[in-house]
């Protein structure tokens, strides 16, 4: 008799994306009909997004309605609309590793979009999955501006809908005409205090979307550092985090990827420094995703244990009494959404803890899935979806009344401000990152 669910911690195994089984489309149904068939049996997971769902529907639909009714070819469809945000496997799986039955749903999809990959993609996936060459070409002055008005243009939308499959209704984010890497200002010489939890110095891993997109982000990092009187550097050199390919199942892209940042990356770890990444997904790549892909490459090593996400240091800077608690402005009501890929990061609600700091503020914690992820949410045939998907958190979020809204991952904040809609009530979108530099008045 096999054991009903696990009360062992959740582990995760390596993915052997080397062994050319791996890339064995037989097997890897195999795999995924074992998968399917006791996620069939079980169904927690149907709520968290349209994964589980279409699986059900399908085995439900069946002749005989079980897992051995359905066509192999239809296992795909599945696969299709997942977008790995981890949560079946962190929050609802009763059978991941350790147990037995060692059920890995999102690996598993991994696995299929890398195979799915190889047979042949979508211009279109290729190009929104190039941050950087889209960021590079769009975030410079004049064709910033242009980008952006072209963007809000129905027509525009129209037809980039009918060419490229980017839904005509999704709101995009704005490139910005000065990248943050260029802007942002030089640092002070404040003396290194290394507390008990935290490293003293910081090197900041800019990512694609706070240099081109919404550097504000960055630039309140930068403020938040050094009114903590902490140093920091801007790492020398930076590329993607590699996760737009790896959503895509792109493992090679993210392995060139992975080649350009992880020695300069190493460099700082090694030197003691906590590297930052503003975008939780960017700090989840190289907290889990890479490591699980490398687990026995130094470089990818190192940079794990010094990768932190900004409040998960800065509450660690708290425990070490080495954060300044002199908040000037309360923020009354914030609508705080966690993203999944701060959930999977295993460090707790620590942006949370840290606006619940600032007195006369009322944080409400709203923990579902927004349904976006990167680019699947502006692809056409995902969009409603997305948005469907996103329903319980809109309701939720607006239901605070509400003077901020906000999310550590800016593009689920603006799908989220885009479901509200008029229910938002004059809510201000704002990243924590922003709040917090708010509260301190600097």
């Amino acid at each position: 008799m096999q054991r009903e669910g696990s009360l062992e911690a959740p582990t995760r195994h390596p993915l052997d994306w080397k062994n050319p089984e791996f890339w064995d489309q037989a097997s890897a149904e195999k795999e995924l009909g074992r998968i399917f068939d006791i996620c069939h049996g079980c169904r927690r997971c149907v709520s968290l997004c349209t994964t589980f769902p279409t699986l059900f529907d399908l085995v439900d639909n069946s002749p005989t309605m079980e897992l051995d009714g359905v066509k192999k070819e239809d296992y795909w469809k599945v696969v299709d609309q997942c977008y790995l945000c981890d949560l079946c496997y962190m929050t609802k799986c009763p059978y991941v590793p350790p147990h037995p039955w060692n059920v890995d749903f999102p690996h598993v999809m991994l696995r299929a979009k890398a195979i799915k990959f190889k047979q042949g993609v979508k211009l279109r996936d290729r190009l929104l999955s190039s941050t950087d060459a889209l960021g590079k070409l769009a975030a410079i002055p004049v064709v910033a501006q242009t980008v952006n008005a072209v963007n809000k243009l129905p027509p525009a939308r129209a037809a980039m809908q009918a060419v490229l499959g980017v839904h005509k209704d999704r709101e995009l984010p704005p490139y910005a005409p000065r990248k943050f890497r260029s802007s942002a200002s030089k640092a002070k010489a404040f003396p290194v205090r290394d507390g008990k939890n935290s490293p003293g110095k910081v090197a900041i891993f800019a990512t694609c979307y706070a240099n081109y997109n919404e550097p504000v982000m960055g630039h309140d990092l930068v403020a938040l550092l050094e009114h903590n009187e902490i140093p920091y550097v801007l790492v020398e050199k930076e590329a993607c985090c590699g996760m737009p390919k790896f959503e895509l199942g792109d493992l090679e892209g993210v392995a060139a990827l992975k080649e350009k940042n992880m020695p300069v990356l190493a460099r700082y770890a090694r030197e003691r420094y906590a590297i930052l990444a503003p975008v939780p997904s960017c700090a989840l790549m190289f907290k889990q995703e890479l490591p699980l892909l490398y687990p026995r490459d130094a470089d990818t090593v190192a940079v794990r244990d010094a990768m932190f996400d900004p409040f998960e240091y800065f509450v660690l800077r708290k425990r070490d009494g080495l954060l300044k608690t002199d908040f000037k402005n309360a923020l009354g009501k914030v609508a705080y959404h966690i993203p999944c890929h701060s959930r999977v990061q295993n460090m707790g609600q620590k942006t949370r803890e840290a606006l619940e700091l600032i007195p006369g503020t009322e944080v409400t914690v709203v923990e579902r899935c927004s349904g976006h992820d990167g680019t699947w949410g502006v692809k056409t045939e995902y969009y409603e979806n997305s948005m469907k998907i996103g329903r319980p958190v809109f309701r939720q979020m607006a239901a605070v009344e509400a003077n901020y809204v906000s999310s550590d991952c800016p593009i689920a904040a603006r799908h989220i401000m885009q479901g509200m809609g008029e229910d938002a009530k004059g809510a201000i979108k704002a990243h924590p990152l922003t709040l917090f530099r708010k509260a301190y008045g600097i």
